[in-house]
């Protein structure tokens, strides 16, 4: 891997904050799902669900 420096131009060509726009899509994503789970074990008497990867979760 051949390292140069970049000039003037090039570095302002660099568009940065993709990163951080999928990380607060993905941190919302995960909260709406745990609050969904969490509003249906405390409201319900009984039930069960499964997430994804295998993860089931009962309760009577």
């Amino acid at each position: 891997m051949n390292l140069r420096l970049l000039n003037e131009f090039e570095t302002k060509k660099i568009i940065t904050g993709e990163v951080i726009t999928l990380t607060a899509v993905m941190a919302i994503a995960a909260i709406a799902i745990v609050a969904v789970i969490v509003y249906r074990l405390f409201m319900s008497e009984k039930g069960s669900t499964t997430l994804p990867g295998g993860f089931k979760f009962e309760w009577k």
